[in-house]
Protein backbone atom coordinates (compact mmCIF):
# COMPACT_ATOMS: atom_id res chain seq x y z
CA UNK A 1 0.00 0.00 0.00
CA UNK A 2 1.16 3.51 -0.86
CA UNK A 3 -0.21 6.59 0.94
CA UNK A 4 -0.57 10.04 -0.64
CA UNK A 5 -1.84 12.49 1.96
CA UNK A 6 -2.12 16.22 1.37
CA UNK A 7 -1.40 18.78 4.07
CA UNK A 8 -3.05 22.06 3.12
CA UNK A 9 -1.36 23.84 6.06
CA UNK A 10 -3.00 27.24 6.74
CA UNK A 11 -4.45 27.59 3.25
CA UNK A 12 -7.83 27.29 1.60
CA UNK A 13 -10.85 29.22 0.34
CA UNK A 14 -14.32 27.70 0.12
CA UNK A 15 -14.79 27.74 -3.66
CA UNK A 16 -11.22 26.66 -4.39
CA UNK A 17 -11.54 23.87 -1.83
CA UNK A 18 -14.70 22.60 -3.51
CA UNK A 19 -12.98 22.26 -6.88
CA UNK A 20 -9.95 20.57 -5.35
CA UNK A 21 -11.97 18.14 -3.24
CA UNK A 22 -14.06 17.16 -6.27
CA UNK A 23 -10.82 16.08 -7.94
CA UNK A 24 -9.55 14.34 -4.80
CA UNK A 25 -12.63 12.08 -4.83
CA UNK A 26 -11.40 10.57 -8.10
CA UNK A 27 -7.80 9.86 -7.07
CA UNK A 28 -7.83 6.68 -4.95
CA UNK A 29 -7.07 3.53 -6.90
CA UNK A 30 -6.15 -0.03 -5.88
CA UNK A 31 -3.07 -0.03 -3.70
CA UNK A 32 -3.07 3.74 -3.12
CA UNK A 33 -4.75 5.45 -0.16
CA UNK A 34 -5.36 9.15 -0.82
CA UNK A 35 -6.38 11.71 1.76
CA UNK A 36 -6.19 15.38 2.72
CA UNK A 37 -5.58 17.06 6.07
CA UNK A 38 -7.35 20.40 6.09
CA UNK A 39 -7.65 23.37 8.49
CA UNK A 40 -10.30 22.93 11.18
CA UNK A 41 -12.84 25.32 9.56
CA UNK A 42 -12.90 23.15 6.41
CA UNK A 43 -13.37 19.75 8.04
CA UNK A 44 -17.13 19.83 7.45
CA UNK A 45 -16.59 20.78 3.81
CA UNK A 46 -14.09 17.95 3.33
CA UNK A 47 -16.42 15.44 4.96
CA UNK A 48 -19.35 16.47 2.77
CA UNK A 49 -17.27 16.51 -0.42
CA UNK A 50 -15.63 13.13 0.13
CA UNK A 51 -18.51 11.12 1.61
CA UNK A 52 -19.11 7.94 -0.35
CA UNK A 53 -15.65 7.98 -1.93
CA UNK A 54 -12.49 6.07 -1.02
CA UNK A 55 -10.66 9.33 -0.32
CA UNK A 56 -10.10 10.15 3.33
CA UNK A 57 -9.72 13.36 5.31
CA UNK A 58 -8.24 14.52 8.56
CA UNK A 59 -7.03 17.39 10.70
CA UNK A 60 -3.63 19.04 10.95
CA UNK A 61 -3.43 19.07 14.72
CA UNK A 62 -5.15 17.88 17.90
CA UNK A 63 -5.13 18.86 21.55
CA UNK A 64 -2.99 16.81 23.95
CA UNK A 65 -5.89 17.14 26.42
CA UNK A 66 -9.41 15.77 26.56
CA UNK A 67 -12.59 17.74 27.13
CA UNK A 68 -12.40 20.55 29.68
CA UNK A 69 -11.33 24.14 30.29
CA UNK A 70 -8.82 24.36 27.42
CA UNK A 71 -10.05 27.37 25.45
CA UNK A 72 -9.19 27.19 21.77
CA UNK A 73 -8.30 23.50 21.77
CA UNK A 74 -9.86 20.80 19.57
CA UNK A 75 -9.64 17.38 21.20
CA UNK A 76 -9.56 13.91 19.71
CA UNK A 77 -13.14 12.97 20.54
CA UNK A 78 -14.33 16.00 18.55
CA UNK A 79 -12.33 14.87 15.53
CA UNK A 80 -13.71 11.35 15.84
CA UNK A 81 -17.26 12.72 15.96
CA UNK A 82 -16.53 14.56 12.72
CA UNK A 83 -15.38 11.34 11.09
CA UNK A 84 -11.71 12.26 10.73
CA UNK A 85 -9.50 9.39 9.67
CA UNK A 86 -6.16 11.13 10.32
CA UNK A 87 -4.58 13.89 12.36
CA UNK A 88 -1.05 15.23 11.84
CA UNK A 89 1.15 15.44 14.94
CA UNK A 90 4.69 16.70 15.35
CA UNK A 91 4.92 18.58 12.06
CA UNK A 92 8.14 20.58 11.86
CA UNK A 93 6.16 23.84 11.74
CA UNK A 94 4.41 22.94 14.99
CA UNK A 95 7.77 22.16 16.55
CA UNK A 96 9.41 25.33 15.22
CA UNK A 97 6.70 27.97 15.68
CA UNK A 98 4.73 26.55 18.61
CA UNK A 99 7.44 24.82 20.60
CA UNK A 100 5.86 21.39 20.58
CA UNK A 101 7.99 18.85 22.39
CA UNK A 102 8.22 15.12 21.88
CA UNK A 103 6.33 14.69 25.16
CA UNK A 104 3.39 16.73 23.83
CA UNK A 105 3.52 14.83 20.55
CA UNK A 106 3.40 11.52 22.42
CA UNK A 107 0.35 12.66 24.38
CA UNK A 108 -1.41 13.65 21.15
CA UNK A 109 -0.68 10.24 19.63
CA UNK A 110 -2.16 8.54 22.68
CA UNK A 111 -5.32 10.65 22.51
CA UNK A 112 -5.84 9.91 18.82
CA UNK A 113 -5.21 6.17 19.02
CA UNK A 114 -7.62 5.90 21.95
CA UNK A 115 -10.48 7.11 19.73
CA UNK A 116 -9.48 5.24 16.57
CA UNK A 117 -7.91 8.08 14.57
CA UNK A 118 -4.63 7.39 12.76
CA UNK A 119 -1.85 9.79 13.82
CA UNK A 120 0.48 10.97 11.08
CA UNK A 121 3.57 11.36 13.23
CA UNK A 122 6.23 13.63 11.72
CA UNK A 123 9.93 13.47 12.53
CA UNK A 124 12.95 15.07 10.90
CA UNK A 125 16.14 17.06 11.27
CA UNK A 126 17.03 20.67 10.47
CA UNK A 127 19.72 21.80 8.02
CA UNK A 128 22.11 22.61 10.88
CA UNK A 129 21.61 19.15 12.36
CA UNK A 130 22.11 17.50 8.98
CA UNK A 131 25.28 19.49 8.27
CA UNK A 132 26.63 18.67 11.72
CA UNK A 133 26.23 14.97 10.98
CA UNK A 134 23.64 14.60 13.75
CA UNK A 135 20.62 13.51 11.70
CA UNK A 136 20.68 9.95 13.02
CA UNK A 137 20.99 11.19 16.59
CA UNK A 138 18.06 13.57 16.14
CA UNK A 139 15.78 10.93 14.61
CA UNK A 140 16.74 8.43 17.31
CA UNK A 141 15.87 10.91 20.06
CA UNK A 142 12.52 11.78 18.48
CA UNK A 143 11.54 8.15 18.02
CA UNK A 144 12.72 6.87 21.40
CA UNK A 145 11.21 9.70 23.46
CA UNK A 146 7.80 9.37 21.85
CA UNK A 147 7.75 5.57 22.10
CA UNK A 148 8.82 5.71 25.75
CA UNK A 149 5.94 8.04 26.64
CA UNK A 150 3.18 6.92 24.23
CA UNK A 151 3.98 3.21 24.29
CA UNK A 152 4.77 0.67 21.62
CA UNK A 153 1.13 -0.20 20.94
CA UNK A 154 0.07 3.40 20.29
CA UNK A 155 3.00 4.12 18.01
CA UNK A 156 2.20 0.93 16.12
CA UNK A 157 -1.04 2.56 14.93
CA UNK A 158 0.71 5.57 13.38
CA UNK A 159 1.69 6.53 9.89
CA UNK A 160 5.21 7.86 10.36
CA UNK A 161 6.32 10.72 8.10
CA UNK A 162 10.02 11.53 7.70
CA UNK A 163 10.26 15.22 6.80
CA UNK A 164 13.79 16.58 6.50
CA UNK A 165 13.24 20.20 7.49
CA UNK A 166 16.16 21.24 5.31
CA UNK A 167 14.31 20.08 2.18
CA UNK A 168 11.02 21.87 2.82
CA UNK A 169 10.63 25.13 0.91
CA UNK A 170 14.39 25.73 0.82
CA UNK A 171 15.17 24.83 -2.77
CA UNK A 172 17.40 22.02 -1.48
CA UNK A 173 16.15 18.60 -2.52
CA UNK A 174 16.79 15.32 -0.76
CA UNK A 175 18.18 12.73 -3.15
CA UNK A 176 16.63 9.25 -3.29
CA UNK A 177 19.68 7.83 -1.53
CA UNK A 178 19.16 10.31 1.33
CA UNK A 179 15.56 9.19 1.68
CA UNK A 180 16.49 5.51 1.54
CA UNK A 181 19.13 5.94 4.25
CA UNK A 182 16.80 7.90 6.52
CA UNK A 183 13.89 5.48 6.13
CA UNK A 184 16.16 2.51 6.76
CA UNK A 185 17.49 4.18 9.90
CA UNK A 186 14.00 4.95 11.16
CA UNK A 187 12.92 1.37 10.46
CA UNK A 188 15.89 0.10 12.47
CA UNK A 189 14.91 2.39 15.35
CA UNK A 190 11.36 1.07 15.32
CA UNK A 191 12.63 -2.49 15.45
CA UNK A 192 14.96 -1.57 18.30
CA UNK A 193 12.12 -0.24 20.45
CA UNK A 194 9.78 -3.11 19.57
CA UNK A 195 7.31 -1.34 17.30
CA UNK A 196 5.57 -3.60 14.78
CA UNK A 197 7.46 -4.08 11.55
CA UNK A 198 4.83 -2.88 9.11
CA UNK A 199 4.34 0.72 10.32
CA UNK A 200 4.26 2.72 7.05
CA UNK A 201 6.97 5.36 6.65
CA UNK A 202 6.07 8.26 4.34
CA UNK A 203 8.37 10.92 2.94
CA UNK A 204 7.46 14.55 3.52
CA UNK A 205 10.12 16.79 2.02
CA UNK A 206 8.75 18.87 -0.90
CA UNK A 207 7.26 16.05 -2.95
CA UNK A 208 6.16 17.25 -6.40
CA UNK A 209 4.98 15.63 -9.61
CA UNK A 210 8.49 15.87 -11.01
CA UNK A 211 10.17 13.88 -8.23
CA UNK A 212 7.30 11.75 -6.89
CA UNK A 213 8.00 8.64 -8.96
CA UNK A 214 11.69 8.58 -8.00
CA UNK A 215 10.89 9.11 -4.32
CA UNK A 216 8.09 6.55 -4.20
CA UNK A 217 10.39 4.02 -5.86
CA UNK A 218 12.87 4.26 -2.99
CA UNK A 219 13.02 1.02 -1.00
CA UNK A 220 11.24 1.55 2.31
CA UNK A 221 9.20 4.57 1.17
CA UNK A 222 5.48 3.92 1.63
CA UNK A 223 4.22 7.16 0.10
CA UNK A 224 4.25 10.86 0.85
CA UNK A 225 2.89 13.62 3.04
CA UNK A 226 2.38 16.34 0.45
CA UNK A 227 2.54 20.04 1.33
CA UNK A 228 2.22 22.86 -1.20
CA UNK A 229 1.69 20.53 -4.15
CA UNK A 230 -1.52 19.24 -2.55
CA UNK A 231 -3.14 22.65 -3.18
CA UNK A 232 -2.99 22.09 -6.96
CA UNK A 233 -5.47 19.54 -8.28
CA UNK A 234 -3.24 18.69 -11.25
CA UNK A 235 -0.09 18.35 -9.13
CA UNK A 236 -1.79 16.26 -6.49
CA UNK A 237 -3.36 14.02 -9.12
CA UNK A 238 0.02 13.50 -10.78
CA UNK A 239 1.60 12.59 -7.45
CA UNK A 240 -1.18 10.11 -6.71
CA UNK A 241 -0.67 8.60 -10.17
CA UNK A 242 3.05 8.26 -9.47
CA UNK A 243 2.22 6.24 -6.35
Amino acid sequence: MKYVIGNWKSNGRWEENARLLTRVRELPRPGVEVGVCVPFPYLAQAREALVGSAARFGAQNVSPFGAGAYTGEVHAEMLREFGCHYAIVGHSERRQYFGESDAVIADKIGRLVAVGITPIWCIGETLAERQAGKWQEVLARQVREVVERAGVDSVGHCLLAYEPVWAIGTGINAEPEDVEAAHAWVRSLLREVGVREHVPILYGGSVKSGNAHALFSVPGCDGGLIGGASLSADEFAAIAAAA
